[in-house]
């Protein structure tokens, strides 16, 4: 077994992190205040990992000047000067992705590979923002007016605020920080509670680098409940856009609070995503699809599997062989070998899975696996489970973070979108089949509602190239890749005269002696 304390105190010693740890950096760590400091408990076995300090209200507005004043600076930089200084950010993630991992599999309770895997989005977002500091294009349009030239630029859009949650306590800052840094912003970044270690740990890896060269105060972290330095940074208008990852419910409170003060929102909410699975899928890739969709990160992520919906005609046999496999899933401390699922982020998630659970069987609902918890004390872990659902049961419209898994049969493709489309969410979507018009279907305008639609592959595991996001409830944001980068910048439209008179559009007239 896995000894935590020295895997622990290894990635510590490497990172620069002790039992006490400033949560706020602004260019420089701000000294560590035991007043408010946030314990970081692992999940996978209760261990005290450290303390992080939070900041203060006075911290946090000295933050948000320093980034301003960083903005002056970084924003008329050249961008690919601005990408040079990322593609370094990434080599240096890069060199500590294994000890980075071990904090975030230790804080968040993930598997070696999925710790890892975090860092890596991590290097592949800053190198991906490094490319694209040569590609930030406007567009040139044909003028109507003689002796004009006429085209869209992108303008720098100011200083930014970052709200990140637990599942992905990194990756999810570095989609908006790294590629808001290539196009000139400055950002201010407040990490979910629960991955305050693992967030002071990136910073401290990254302003190794700003130090050493010598480049403006870009980022800034602010450790803090969300009910107090959260409100601050919706509420402040020198920040130009709140990026939200978290609850619906608290999703549309900051919408409501940005849009009041004219700002921007990027918001990431819930997830209730569905695969669907045709009589003419390959069965084995459909039941690792799902497999790995439902239980990877337990259940944890925005993207995971939260419903299948399965054509009759192999209903049985594809149940049977999915049972099967979760039969032989290994349940543990996610740090050993062999370890699948590991645990809950804690006690909470465990009482959401049960009631879940139990709303799920009162309103009809089957388990045909699972349903168990299995410790709640020396860790939080619980059985990945598989309910037979019908479509009156609005438990399956809610979005639990736990490996609960519904089940639904169907017979046509009308039937299975109608089952699939029809909860409030809308962020990730799958269908398995070999067959070309299901295909089609799917991803037309009658198909799936969601912002990510995959075919042949699951719902969790976007890549980092893609722009990542969905419809509905879930916001409608889009974070990382394709063209993301232009919520971080300001769309200005200029018209160049280089004429000798000013000739004006749709046949205007205006003489003047």
């Amino acid at each position: 077994m896995a000894d935590i304390k020295k895997i622990r105190n290894d990635a510590f010693k490497a990172l620069g992190l002790t039992q006490e740890n400033s949560g706020v950096y602004n260019g420089k760590w701000v000294e560590y205040n035991k007043e408010n400091a946030l314990d970081s408990i692992s999940p996978i076995d209760g261990t005290l990992l450290g303390s992080v300090s939070t900041a203060s209200p006075n911290d946090y507005d000295k933050s948000i000047k320093i980034i301003e004043k960083a903005f002056l600076e970084w924003s008329v930089t050249p961008a690919p000067t601005r990408g040079n200084i990322i593609r370094k950010i990434s080599r240096s993630l890069e060199e500590q992705k294994a000890n980075l991992g071990k904090i975030v599999s230790l804080e968040a309770g993930k598997v070696i590979s999925e710790g890892e895997g975090e860092i890596q989005e991590m290097i592949d977002v800053g190198y991906f923002a490094s490319g694209l500091s040569r590609q930030l294009y406007g567009s040139m349009m044909v003028s109507e007016r003689p002796l004009h030239r006429l085209y869209d630029q992108y303008v720098p859009l100011g200083p930014i605020g970052i709200i990140s949650a637990f599942n992905f306590p990194t990756a999810v800052w570095s989609w908006n920080s790294l590629i808001a840094a290539v196009t000139g912003d400055t950002s201010i970044w407040k990490p979910s509670s629960k991955g305050s270690l693992a967030a002071v740990a990136v910073m401290k890896v990254i302003a190794k680098v700003i130090e050493e060269e010598s480049v403006p105060p870009i980022f800034a972290l602010v450790n803090g409940r969300g009910s107090k330095i959260g409100e601050l940074m919706i509420s402040d208008k020198r920040l130009k856009l709140i990026s939200f990852t978290g609850s619906v419910k608290t999703g549309k409170r900051i919408s409501t609070v940005v849009s009041g003060r004219l700002g921007r929102t990027l918001l990431e909410l819930g997830g209730n995503n569905c695969a669907i699975v045709s009589e003419k899928a390959d069965m084995n890739m459909a039941l690792k699809g799902v497999a790995f969709g439902a239980l990877a990160t337990t259940g944890q992520r925005c993207t995971s599997t939260r419903r299948i919906v399965v054509n009759s005609k192999i209903y049985d046999e594809f149940l049977s062989k999915l049972i099967s496999i979760y039969k032989t899933t290994q349940i543990g401390n996610p740090l050993d070998k062999g370890i699948l699922v590991g645990p809950l982020i804690d006690n909470n998630a465990i009482s959401n899975y049960e009631q879940a659970i139990q709303t799920a069987i009162n309103q009809g609902g089957k388990i045909l696996y699972g349903g168990k918890v299995l410790s709640r004390e020396k860790g939080y872990y619980v059985q990945p489970t598989l309910i037979e659902a019908r479509e009156d049961m609005y438990i399956t419209m809610e979005e639990t973070f736990a490996p609960i898994l519904y089940v639904f049969k169907y017979n046509t493709m009308l039937e299975a979108m109608k089952i699939h489309n029809d909860v409030p969410q809308g962020l990730a979507s799958a269908i398995f089949t070999n067959d070309l018009k299901e295909e089609e279907y799917f991803l037309s305008a009658r198909g799936s509602d969601c912002g990510i639609a995959n075919i042949n592959t699951s719902t969790a595991g976007a890549e980092i190239g893609g722009a990542f996001g969905g419809e509905k409830d879930t916001g409608g944001g889009r974070e990382s890749g394709s063209d993301a980068w232009k919520l971080y910048m300001r769309r200005q439209t200029v018209t160049k005269n280089y004429g000798d008179d000013v000739p004006l559009s749709q046949g205007v007239t205006f003489d003047i002696d």
